[in-house]
């Protein structure tokens, strides 16, 4: 207990943020609010000044506010709404019938169990949320734990009392923040995929084919191309890639293993973080975003840091590479496929639903950068040694081609026309290695001590 005369430092604390949220400290609400990437107009603002202020007074609980995300993302999937008529959805039923039967002739693994479904924007966030979940997590509780050390060491003696006691106050605010961050992406996200697999990783968890008629109608406006022929297009797209999902069941732990394994490595840079403190104008809050943005607080990636990116991106353009290369083997009878094709690339090369939700959900800049090596390797493996071999690379995560293999086809191509004879492989540096040592073979002396 405190005297009248001297205040609780987590008191003390409280009113200084309070101020600082209420715009008492130099700081523009509407401002803050953009610094965030959220909007700003004033019910925005004020929806953000309330949340922020019960996060603030709230007591017990830590990390983020997963129902304020979920609600911030319907709030924005709920503002335009078009229901499907039913001509429409007889037409999308129908794609997916005759997607059925194209992808039976290029595509080896089998169909899915399930029917395939039709979502709305808020159907897709209630689907997906789950994942988005699991990978924002991580990424965003070691920032909050990294950023909450660096307070702590590099607070002035004086401070650390206030900064020690008011610590889970600082996360439930954070949470807060990152909630509302979260509810936003995943909100316009809803508004812009076309399928479930349009993200290019397992967000659902049945592995259900599914298609957004709402945004599909809006995808192929402009385009010139009569939309029967959109559907059908987009429904062998997104069938190749719920049976993708569905037979490689591995890739969905693998790619959270190592969003969790990139989280883990997340430190902050102590001497950048001083320097914009320093430096901070509370009227452009901007620059802040700006620094952080740019990855100014964030040291170079550690090498298991970067492995575990190379991992990402590497399975990510295996997997668009591999779709792209069946979606164009099943559409050929579609008179107007180059045109829906270009569209589908320039879409993704401008910045696809993938690399926004990633970059802003955990902090990874991912775009399947090595995408045309993907699609001329497995296009030459299908020349080389056909379908079944091709898709035989999904059953396991210890077949599935590597970076290696995309740099030389022609090494992976030669093993598995090895394979194909009855031949064994010729073993690597790594497979002698293992061999020498499982023979006991002498590698010279032991070390003195």
């Amino acid at each position: 207990m405190t005297d009248n005369n001297e205040r609780d430092p987590e008191e003390e604390f409280r009113d200084m943020l309070r101020g600082f949220l209420e715009g008492r400290e130099g700081i523009d609400p509407s401002k803050l609010a953009g610094a965030a990437g959220l909007p700003t107009d004033p019910d925005a603002i004020s929806r953000m000044m309330a949340q922020l202020q019960a996060a603030m007074n709230a007591s017990g609980g830590e990390g983020i506010n997963w129902t304020m995300a979920m609600e911030q993302a319907k709030s924005i999937a709920l503002k335009s709404v078009i229901p499907v008529t039913a001509i429409a959805r007889a037409e999308i039923d129908q794609a997916f019938h005759v997607a059925t039967l194209w992808l039976a002739e290029a595509c080896d693994l089998s169909d899915t169990a399930e029917e395939p479904q039709l979502l709305t924007r808020l159907e897709w966030i209630e689907q997906t949320f789950p994942l988005w979940q699991q990978l924002a997590e991580p990424v965003a509780l070691n920032i909050s734990e990294a950023m909450t050390t660096v307070l702590n060491d590099q607070a002035p003696e004086e401070m650390k009392g206030m900064i020690a006691g008011a610590s889970n106050m600082m996360r439930q605010v954070g949470g807060t923040l990152f909630a509302m961050q979260l509810g936003q992406v995943l909100g316009q996200l809803s508004t812009e995929v076309v399928s479930g697999g349009d993200v290019g990783i397992p967000v659902l968890d049945t592995n259900r084919a599914a298609l957004l008629p709402q945004n599909m109608a809006e995808f192929g406006e402009g385009l010139d191309i009569p939309m029967d022929q959109v559907h059908l297009y987009l429904a062998v797209r997104e069938t190749a890639y719920a049976r993708l999902f569905r037979h490689a069941k591995w890739l969905r732990l693998n790619f959270l293993a190592s969003v969790t394994e990139f989280a883990r490595g997340i430190s902050i840079n102590q001497d950048r973080l001083e320097e914009i403190a320093n430096n901070f104008d509370p009227a452009n809050p901007e620059e802040l975003r700006d620094a952080i943005g740019a990855g100014a607080l964030i040291p170079p990636k550690t090498p298991a840091q970067q492995a575990a990116l190379d991992r990402l991106e590497n399975q990510l353009a295996l997997i668009e590479g591999w779709v792209d290369v069946v979606t164009t083997a099943a559409t050929l009878r579609l008179p107007r496929v180059d045109a829906i094709a270009e569209t589908v690339r320039r879409r993704r090369a401008s910045g696809g639903p993938a690399e926004s939700a990633l970059a802003s959900l955990v902090g990874l800049e991912l775009r399947p950068r090595r995408l045309r090596d993907a699609v001329k390797m497995w296009q030459s493996v299908t020349e080389a040694v056909g379908i079944e071999a091709r898709d035989a690379l999904w059953d396991h995560p210890d077949v599935v081609p590597t970076s290696e293999d995309l740099d030389n086809p022609a090494g992976l191509i030669a093993r598995l026309e090895a394979t194909a004879r009855g031949e064994t492989p010729a073993p690597d540096e790594m497979d002698k290695a293992l061999e020498d040592l499982l023979d006991g073979k002498d590698f010279g002396p032991a070390p003195e001590n």
